[in-house]
């Protein structure tokens, strides 16, 4: 069966989106059409739109030793004092050019470098242009931005944005990686907005795809699951402090504005317990989360049929459901 995805950002907790990939592709034999996401959701959603199989992605984030993404500067390396300065001068603790470097290598090997090796020949709707669709936020402009149609928005063609950079600015949690500056003409005069973490404004962004017609095939959403009052976060030092603010906006913004059709065109993926920070994961733990984004798909597709997707669509909600 053909179908979108969307992707919610979660950092290592992504790990659990792939186990639910997996599933559909190897069980179900999904074909992935139109593909988006925010944050870990945008590096999933990266890897599929450039022709990556579940298999390959699952060995790509197995492999990964994720302490690599905790790309340190020479301020960093002073430890707390030197992360402080580095927040205060830089923006962020880390670099975020590692994550940049990992996906163009690996996005390069499939003969993807910017958008415009993603472009759907024919499609002239901007929606459905593109098969990867990536958010992040302009937080310079209070925006948020869908790339890479939105990049035209700075003097920037969209088929000649780099898929890399997109991943890098949207997957930038604010104060741990440094904000990508990006500068640009407005009228004759240059200015510099900061672009971070799309999950600050939608860490789901499940209604990308929907449009005011009956689809043509579905749209699934892919979202990480906290347990029922999370766990409790400690606060220790600022750095602390600073992670658990962005921790709560990040994961708690969407969950009181996502209506019950979303979530019934949804798998729901329990973390385990795994944090969106946690780098320093052991493969066992990999392996807890991998498996519990399987089951998650397996028990989503049990109950699932096309037909009954129909019923789901926004489309149908406006017509037949009285409000």
């Amino acid at each position: 069966m053909k179908a979108d995805a969307v992707f919610e950002g979660g950092g290592v907790k992504g790990i659990g989106l792939v186990g639910a990939v997996y599933y559909a592709e190897k069980e179900k034999k999904v074909r992935w059409q139109n593909v988006a996401g925010t944050s870990a959701g945008a590096i999933v959603a990266a890897l599929i739109a450039g022709n990556y199989s579940a298999d390959e992605i699952k060995k790509i984030m197995f492999d990964l030793d994720f302490n690599l993404i905790k790309d340190e500067g020479f301020l960093d390396k002073l430890l707390l004092p030197g992360k402080t300065l580095s927040l205060l001068f830089e923006k962020g603790i880390y670099e975020g050019q590692f994550i940049e470097r990992f996906m163009e290598e690996l996005l390069s090997k499939k003969g993807v470098a910017s958008f415009g090796d993603l472009r759907i020949e024919g499609e002239t709707n901007p929606r459905y242009a593109y098969r990867l669709n990536v958010i992040a936020s302009d937080i310079s402009r209070g925006k948020m931005l869908v790339l890479p149609q939105d990049i035209r928005e700075y003097g920037v063609d969209p088929d000649r944005f780099s898929v890399a950079r997109a991943v890098r600015m949207s997957m930038s949690i604010p104060f741990f990686f440094e904000p990508v500056a990006f500068d640009y003409r407005d009228g004759g005069e240059i200015k510099r907005s900061y672009i971070v973490d799309g999950g600050i404004l939608s860490n789901f962004p499940v209604w990308i795809f929907d449009s005011v017609e009956d689809p043509q095939w579905p749209t699934i959403g892919f979202k990480l699951a906290e347990p029922s009052g999370g766990k409790l976060r400690e606060i220790n030092n600022i750095l602390d402090f600073l992670a658990a603010i962005v921790g709560t906006m990040i994961e708690a913004h969407d969950e009181r504005h996502i209506q019950d059709y979303n979530f019934k065109r949804t798998i729901a993926i329990p973390t385990m317990g795994v944090c969106t920070t946690e780098f320093d994961i052991t493969p066992e733990r990999k392996e807890l989360i991998f498996m519990s984004g399987y089951n998650a798909a397996r028990e989503f597709f049990a109950g699932y049929t096309e037909e009954e997707y129909k019923k789901l669509h926004p489309n149908f909600q406006r017509k037949f459901i009285p409000v």
